[in-house]
């Protein structure tokens, strides 16, 4: 066993864990000295739509798999579904030392980073500054804020795999075997596909550049060796994630992300398969929008801020000085300073001192490793070009495997951030080793120039940019001009402020002030400036002002609208017309038609989009006329809306007793061919006494229509309903809840029974005459077979960790 020297091989890991919990404290000071919370909207509407959920639990102690109260019902796996994986949840619980969440990610950004840097041969306390530009980067931050906690969560794992893997193929072999099945398992974990699909880009990148140098060598079959065994490790860490992966990837048929049934002329078949190019390239970034990356207000900025917040703006002495008050009140709203192309967006700052770095990692590390990181840097920027790329992007759209089932692709660089600190504290690393001859030197005057001097002549040079969107040119000049200057000014002093940290980081290095003083001091220097720079950045997104007191939770407090509709205590459903598709308030309290997720059921999304929001546009115009019966709407009624809300205040509840109720009998079927017909004629036909149904796909059960015949809830539950039938003759029942065909379990006096879909979204029900009690239970094998699968592999993986890590230990070469 080799010796263990305390000063060398225990105490800088003690020190860097020290630091990175420092630095987290002091960053969420709110967190852990006044006992706040951040306030994150996507986690604010994730209470709405879990509270069904967590009721149930808390009654029961039952897990659902099934949330009822959102968008009429849909699968909770992408809400919130306890997974049976403990030993993967107490691996991340050590790792974050038990650290409140979601303040935990930045902490294990912080220490899995720093094993990346240590894998490849960067020493400890460089490590610590490296990882420290990684965690403090404005787009973890921002993501935290926004309450993308699983995003940033899956993005700090993502070095840790990276770690692993560089492990193993560098002649440490079982170390790198348990780390990466123990740190995919976390990765996956964290249940966020879109930047695991970012990872494996990234290590698609690595495979080839190890698969080239084996060709080149000559040692294919240590490659195939080592290849084979992190295969292993990744079969091993999807075994955790297989529930969850199954019941994923079957919803996602289903989902807005899946194929449509629907056809449309001109659609392609990725159009039909995935997400929509519109959908999924709204949020792009513009050609000149990732030199945020070196100078966080290159575009002026966060679209949710103002200029105004400055008194001393000149755009806010010109409002103030107007001489129509009214106009001056209308232009308020194009005072955000981000002039660029997205409608809704903050930058990404990797840190000037990182860029500048990464300049010199291009400059002085070893080819292999730059043509990996530098081409992966470059594939970040340009993927979340997006739409302002369409030739290269569409391309991948249409053609690369997976890439149409996610959106927001400035998300994509998180692969830039990820490749600058590691490229650029590699080549730190290596310029330490260098002897300072001019070569160096040249190598580093071109690393300044190129980033230090790049920032010096935009801001000398700024004037060459107009600083206005396309829609702000038809503003008046008076207020366009002062705009212009505000932006121009956030402009050049971020130039110069990025100028002025990387000439101070160049002038150390060019004169070899590590070697002129001690190293450590070097070291500390530079983290602090690292940490500074970035930090003070992340205070612009992440101020005292975004945390709330825990128990502060005005978000859900109770409105008179909220307390008349509960008044009723049967079982229906509420339709609230301000942003009922993007708000998951109303979930909190009410079964709700609308909702807030960002994968719908596809069908649901059809007939809000074909249905629902033509027949709510004639609602409105028909009230506004002074109508009060609401039964020509078929398509909201067949919803089971008994309540439609357009305020908070109790008189802005509108009663809707035309609402088909829970279920119904009908009295015929129409039978259409396809979807697109299913769903015209969903929308164009008496729902209360007529089914639709595609025989395409389903089998028409005889029946007749009893006039008394009655169907009675008798109990519900997010995964659970059941009711009482009564009728003379067989019936056919519609019932007011979301079809879904795996999982779903019908039952007519404990006998199974086949679920038919009517509607084009609904379940129906062939009922045999005389009194019967009718079940429906979600319970899909996704759960009851993969949930077993996930918690034998996740102990399965906590063993492989440690037990690498102890061999190892004793064997330090594998």
């Amino acid at each position: 066993m080799k010796k263990i020297k305390f000063s060398e091989h225990v105490l800088p890991h003690l020190i860097a864990v020290a630091v990175f919990l420092i630095v987290t404290v002091f960053f969420f000071n709110p967190v852990f000295f006044d006992n706040k919370i951040i306030q994150q909207y996507d986690i604010q509407q994730n209470l709405g739509t879990a509270k069904s959920l967590a009721d149930h639990y808390e009654k029961t102690g039952e897990v659902s798999l099934w949330v009822n109260n959102m968008f009429s019902g849909m699968p909770a796996y992408l809400v919130t579904v306890y997974w049976s994986n403990e030993g993967v949840t107490w691996l991340k619980n050590i790792l974050s030392l038990g650290l409140s969440h979601p303040v935990n990610n930045i902490f294990i950004a912080f220490v899995c980073y720093y094993i990346l840097l240590l894998s490849f041969r960067v020493r400890p306390y460089l490590a610590i500054a490296g990882a420290i530009a990684f965690g403090l980067s404005s787009y973890l931050i921002i993501g935290l804020s926004a309450g993308h906690n699983s995003r940033i969560g899956a993005v700090a794992f993502m070095p840790l795999v990276m770690a692993g893997i560089h492990l193993a193929y560098s002649n440490r072999l079982l170390l790198g075997f348990g780390l990466t099945t123990a740190a995919l398992a976390l990765e996956l974990r964290e249940n966020h596909l879109q930047i695991t699909y970012y990872l494996l880009l990234i290590v698609g990148g690595y495979g080839i550049l190890r698969l080239v140098e084996a060709i080149k060598t000559k040692s294919i079959s240590s490659f195939a060796k080592t290849t084979g065994v992190l295969v292993v490790a990744a079969i091993l860490a999807a075994g955790t994630f297989f529930g969850q992966f199954w019941a994923i990837t079957e919803y996602t048929r289903y989902s807005i992300r899946g194929k449509s049934e629907l056809t449309t002329p001109g659609n392609s078949t990725a159009e039909n398969n995935g997400l929509s190019k519109a959908y999924a390239f709204d949020y792009s970034n513009g050609i000149l929008e990732p030199f945020t990356l070196l100078i966080p207000n290159f575009h002026g900025g966060s679209t949710m801020a103002s200029v105004l917040q400055d008194p001393e703006s000149e755009t806010y002495r010109a409002l103030m000085n107007s001489n129509n008050k009214e106009v001056a009140n209308q232009l308020v709203r194009f005072t955000t300073p981000y002039w660029g192309p997205q409608s809704n967006t903050a930058p990404y700052y990797a840190g000037a001192v990182i860029v500048f770095l990464f300049a010199i990692g291009i400059a002085f590390v070893e080819s292999r490793y730059v043509w990996w990181l530098a081409s992966i840097a470059a594939l970040g920027i340009v993927l979340s070009w997006g739409k302002s790329f369409e030739s290269f992007n569409y391309f991948l759209f249409d053609y690369l495997p997976g890439y149409n089932k996610f959106r927001s692709v400035t998300f994509t660089l998180i692969m830039t951030l990820f490749a600058l600190p590691l490229l650029g504290f590699m080549g730190l690393e290596k310029l330490w080793s260098e002897s300072g001859d001019k070569v160096t030197k040249r190598r580093l005057i071109i690393a300044f120039a190129s980033t230090g001097g790049l920032c010096l002549l935009l801001a000398i040079f700024s004037g060459v940019f107009s600083f206005l969107r396309d829609v702000e040119y038809e503003l008046p000049a008076w207020f366009t001009n002062a705009l212009a200057n505000d932006r121009q000014s956030l402009f050049v002093s971020d130039a110069f402020r990025s100028f002025a940290f990387i000439a101070a980081t160049f002038v150390l290095l060019y004169f070899n002030v590590h070697k002129k003083i001690s190293p450590a001091g070097f070291i500390v220097f530079l983290t602090f400036m690292i940490t500074v720079d970035l930090a003070v950045v992340d205070r612009r997104y992440l101020s005292k002002e975004n945390y709330q007191r825990k128990r502060d939770n005005t978000f859900f407090a109770m409105t008179g609208a909220d307390q008349a509709i509960l008044q009723d205590k049967d079982y229906y459903r509420v339709y609230n017309l301000q942003g009922a598709f993007n708000e998951a308030r109303t979930s909190y309290y009410h079964n709700s038609v609308g909702g807030y997720h960002g994968a719908k059921l596809r069908r649901y999304q059809d007939f809000y989009d074909s249905c629902l929001s033509r027949q709510t546009s004639e609602m409105i115009q028909h009230l506004q006329t002074g109508g009060n019966s609401l039964e020509q709407f078929h398509g909201i009624n067949m919803l089971n809306i008994r309540y439609i809300t357009y305020g908070n205040e109790a008189n802005t509840v509108l009663p809707n007793r035309s609402a088909n109720g829970p279920a119904w009998f009908v009295r015929e079927v129409k039978q259409v061919q396809s979807a697109n017909e299913e769903l015209s004629t969903t929308c164009s036909v008496n729902t209360k006494t007529t089914a639709v149904i595609d025989v395409s796909k389903f089998t028409v059960p005889d029946f007749s229509y009893d006039s008394t015949g009655t169907v009675q809830v008798k109990s519900t539950g997010p995964d659970r309903m059941v009711y009482e039938t009564n009728t003379s003759v067989n019936s056919l029942a519609v019932f007011s809840e979301i079809y879904y065909p795996d999982g779903w379990i019908a039952t007519i006096d404990g006998q199974e029974a086949d679920i038919v879909r009517a509607n084009y979204i609904l379940r129906a029900l062939s009922i045999p005459a005389g009194k019967h009690t009718v079940e429906f239970t979600f319970r899909p094998k996704a759960w009851t077979v993969g949930n077993k699968v996930s918690m034998a592999s996740s102990w399965m993986v906590f063993l492989i960790l440690f037990g690498s890590i102890a061999v190892s230990l004793r064997k330090p070469k594998d």
